[in-house]
C-alpha cells in the first residue's frame, strides 16, 4: 500500500526544549489529521483517527519525523 502524505508541518512542543515532542499536521486521502508526536514514537491522534490503516501510516510518519528531526 502507498501511502502518500502531503502539507506535513511539525513544529515543538516546547520552544526552549528539543526532544519532548511535536505538534504535526497533514493530510492523507484527503482528510486532514492533527496530533502529537511524541519522543517515544506514540502518536496522539487529535479529532481524526486514522483506524485500520494507522499501521502504515504511522510508518511513514516516523521516517518522516527521522528526516525532518534527526537529520
Amino acid at each position: 500500500m502507498n501511502v502518500m502524505i502531503s502539507h506535513f508541518s511539525w513544529k515543538p512542543l516546547f520552544k526552549k526544549e528539543k526532544l519532548p515532542g511535536w505538534r504535526i499536521s497533514f493530510y492523507w486521502q484527503g482528510t486532514h489529521y492533527e496530533g502529537i508526536y511524541h519522543k517515544s514514537g506514540d502518536i496522539e491522534w487529535g479529532h481524526t483517527h486514522p483506524g485500520k490503516e494507522e499501521p502504515a501510516l504511522v510508518k511513514e510518519l516516523h521516517e518522516l519525523m527521522l528526516y525532518h528531526i534527526y537529520d
